[in-house]
């Protein structure tokens, strides 16, 4: 029989160490499994590893997918510190889309390049409208902010369906369930022409220091963290946990709403039924990889980035389903869920009692 010891003091170093081990694991057993569908591992790791960051346009392509990872782990690492468990960041993210296309169908050709700034700002309201549901619920009816942030997820995706297929929908569309092409006032500023890289690289890094200073040296940052850590002792201290929720959630839902907003003005240029593209779920491993911190999840964000295009690169060149993506990011996190039990236990083996 196999028991977990609780260790009197987990190795900090370990701690850091935990993703680069469990990024070395999920390779290894990558090997295995193209080698068992036959194809040429070497090959298959380049196509993972190297080709999303040979030049200047693959880097260009790993930004974009890169930017709405970042903004949505930012929002989730806060929550996570608070004890607050929001698994609903797609649809938060859905509805900053919806938001923000709603303002950018509104501008016209002639409308100022400002017009982005109002796009954004409602990206990040939409998020916080359906965030704060979830707080709202919370707080009101003790409903768990897990499964009510979760199913209003589907509600996003559904309420995007009808707007695309209906109110809507292009009249010159050829019949595509697609909004009209936004105005280019509107777009997300590109930092070169003819590659996708936008400004919004930018605001997500201005994002992290935003958070950084704010988990580690605003006096709200560290009530939040106390009050995941140690819910008596922030209650003792005189923290509000109320106040903590409703923070938590507006501030993952608005980032989430704003990565929203960016993806719909930026490389989309309309609204479709393929904004829902799975970030934020993605998120939630590139929040525990990145240990939740705001710099870890810019690592992090990056890797997974990798994955996603590596395994549109694994399809077309290799042959390989398209799964993969979500295989490879299934077995980084149960591999960094493996290496932080160990961390925090040990084993003990011996025999069944009597």
């Amino acid at each position: 029989m196999i028991r977990l010891i609780p260790r009197p003091q987990p190795s900090k170093a370990m701690s850091f160490a935990s993703p680069l081990i469990a990024l070395a694991i999920t390779v290894l057993v990558g090997i295995a499994l193209f080698s068992v569908l036959g194809k040429d591992p070497l090959k298959a790791l380049q196509v993972f590893f190297i080709e999303p960051v040979k030049n200047g346009y693959a880097l260009s392509e790993l930004s974009v997918k890169a930017v709405p990872l970042v903004l949505i782990a930012l929002g989730l690492s806060v929550c996570y510190r608070s004890n607050v468990w929001n698994i609903g960041a797609e649809g938060q993210f859905v509805l900053g889309a919806i938001f923000a296309s709603g303002v950018a169908m509104q501008a016209g050709p002639d409308t100022s390049r400002w017009v982005v700034v109002p796009v954004l700002a409602a990206g990040v309201l939409g998020g916080m409208v359906w965030s704060g549901i979830v707080a709202l619920l919370r707080d009101r009816f003790n409903a768990s902010e897990i499964l009510v942030s979760l199913m209003m997820v589907y509600v996003a995706d559904m309420l995007l369906a009808w707007l695309v297929y209906g109110p809507w929908k292009d009249p010159n569309g050829y019949n595509f369930p697609q909004t009209i092409t936004f105005a280019a006032a509107t777009k997300i500023p590109r930092l070169v022409d003819g590659w996708r890289m936008n400004v919004g690289v930018f605001i997500a890094l201005a994002a992290v220091l935003g958070l950084w200073a704010f988990l580690f040296r605003t006096y709200r940052g560290f009530s939040l963290q106390v009050g995941g850590l140690a819910p008596d002792a922030a209650r003792y201290a005189g923290f509000s946990s109320r106040r903590a929720l409703w923070i938590a959630l507006l501030i993952s839902g608005g980032l989430a709403g704003l990565a929203g907003g960016l993806e719909a003005a930026g490389p989309l240029g309309q609204l479709t039924p393929y904004v829902p593209a799975g970030y934020g779920f993605a998120a939630i491993i590139v929040a525990y990889v990145g240990r939740l911190h705001p710099v870890g999840a810019v690592f992090s964000a990056v890797l997974m980035s990798m994955f996603y295009i590596g395994g549109e690169l694994a399809q077309s060149r290799l042959g390989l389903p398209k799964a993969l993506t979500g295989v490879f990011q299934g077995l980084l996190l149960f591999a960094l869920l493996a290496c932080d039990t160990l961390i925090h236990y040990k084993p003990q083996f011996g025999r069944r009692g009597p």
